[in-house]
């Protein structure tokens, strides 16, 4: 390569998740570190899109979307949150969710501007916030509540301050945002000329009683937010990518600009497919049941082994605390996991800037039972 060629993401490698992957691959090891599910997508779900391509929907989409999706998705926000959003100018299809934040970032980020973002944090802000010019400022979260100071996020916020990006569920700590959390952000936002991203792609899964809750339902924030979701997480379908943004009129404008010259539109059957299967509102609304069943066998599973679990209100994602087995850096001990003992897990120092060594590793649950069944026996014989 030329000598004068300058990465514009020198501190960019490959992802955690793609690492730990491939080395569970290659030991045999059980993979639990990648959030993606191993059982099979509905076959209606697979038969709809076959049905859809067979009828001839294999040309360019609208750019904002299918509007029988879009249309699906306001009812969905209908019924989950009792909000009415525009189909026409606030809503836009996107292939996945991380195309939706890359693209969300890219609409507001100038040279210079600062993000705040809570760490431990999904993988993909961070570079895309330094691939625009701007600066990311970290505010650290430590286990085993994660809870946010808003007086130490205010005291952050100054005329550079361009957004605030928010996981709520939380990857990778299962934590739920309380209303006064909301309540606490909407008067930062109140008070200064800052954006919000509410990355809500976990939206349905919550457990224990709780409901989802999105910044739409903020009357203040919906008016500063671009809101991303994701039938990945939503059907069980990750390798499809299709998401999602819904953001006000002035916001979405801006947005399909850089959307329309990034992937202009999305899988069109697909898109079609997802639209007729969302007519069962079941497919969503029983999502937190199903996945808080899983939780909790793995939970009752591992209860009389040395890890100690993290409590995990949201998300399809469990955390537990090795601190009673090894003082190891988590990610020595997530390596030497695989090649001795043959299970794959994430270790949540990925998610920070720097480590905070919180002897702390992520299991995704999203598993079929006799997956799970797998990994508790592996789990309990960890010593």
């Amino acid at each position: 390569m030329n000598s004068t060629f300058q990465s514009k993401l020198p501190r960019v490698g490959t992802t955690i998740f793609s690492k730990m992957s491939a080395l569970a691959q290659q030991y045999g090891a059980l993979n639990l570190a990648q959030g993606f599910p191993d059982y099979d997508t509905d076959p209606h779900l697979i038969n709809l899109v076959k049905d859809y391509m067979n009828d001839g929907f294999n040309q360019y989409a609208l750019m904002p979307g299918a509007l029988p999706l879009r249309e699906k998705i306001a009812l969905k926000v209908m019924n989950t949150h009792q909000i009415e959003v525009d189909v026409q100018d606030e809503i836009t299809v996107t292939a996945g969710g991380t195309q939706a934040i890359f693209t969300a970032i890219a609409t507001v980020v100038h040279k210079d501007d600062e993000v705040i973002i809570f760490e431990p944090a999904y993988d993909c802000y961070a570079p895309t916030v330094e691939l625009f010019g701007g600066k990311v400022i970290p505010v650290v979260l430590l286990a085993p509540d994660f809870t946010i100071d808003w007086d130490y996020v205010k005291s952050l916020v100054n005329a550079r301050t361009k957004l605030i990006i928010i996981n709520n569920p939380n990857n990778p700590t299962g934590r739920q945002l309380e209303l006064d959390d909301i309540e606490a952000l909407a008067q930062i936002v109140a008070s200064s000329q800052v954006f919000v991203l509410s990355d809500e792609v976990y939206e349905h899964l919550v457990y224990d009683g709780r409901k989802p809750y999105s910044l739409l339902a903020h009357p203040l924030l919906r008016q500063r937010s671009f809101v991303i979701a994701s039938f990945g997480k939503l059907l069980h379908v990750t390798g499809w990518k299709v998401g999602y943004c819904i953001a006000p009129l002035e916001l979405t404008r801006e947005f399909r600009k850089i959307h329309q010259y990034n992937v202009f539109s999305v899988n069109g059957a697909v898109q079609m497919a997802i639209a007729k299967y969302l007519e069962d509102s079941q497919s969503y609304l029983g999502l937190g049941d199903f996945f808080e069943q899983k939780r909790n066998f793995l939970i009752a599973g591992i209860s009389s082994s040395k890890f100690t679990v993290l409590p995990s209100n949201g998300t399809y994602f469990l955390n537990v605390d090795y601190s009673s087995i090894s003082e190891e850096q988590d990610l020595l001990f997530a390596e030497r996991m695989i090649v001795e003992n043959k299970i794959g897990l994430i270790p949540i120092s990925a998610f920070y800037t720097a480590d905070p060594n919180q002897y702390i590793l992520r299991i995704c649950f999203a598993k079929r039972s006799e997956t799970l069944v797998q990994a508790i026996d592996l789990l309990n014989n960890i010593r």
